[in-house]
């Protein structure tokens, strides 16, 4: 039997295994290499810039909520 861990977002409960929850920090993990890839690639264009920081604060949510999880189990 595998472990499951339980979340609560506005009185929801949600259950996850540990397999589950290291494919999300897998993907969270892309999604931020990718987003500093674009800035990286943007040539400036301010347009890019603002939208890659903004994708990389979202992806910092991501991480408080489930990547920094992950190092307290």
């Amino acid at each position: 039997m595998e472990l499951e861990f339980h979340f609560y977002d506005y009185c929801e409960r949600y259950t996850m295994t540990l397999r589950e929850i290291k494919k999300l920090d897998t993907r969270i993990k892309t999604i931020k290499k990718a987003a500093q890839e674009l800035k990286a690639l943007s040539g400036r264009i301010p347009a890019v810039d603002r939208n890659a920081v903004r994708i990389l604060a979202s992806v910092k949510m991501l991480e408080i909520n489930i990547s920094d999880v992950i190092d307290l189990l």
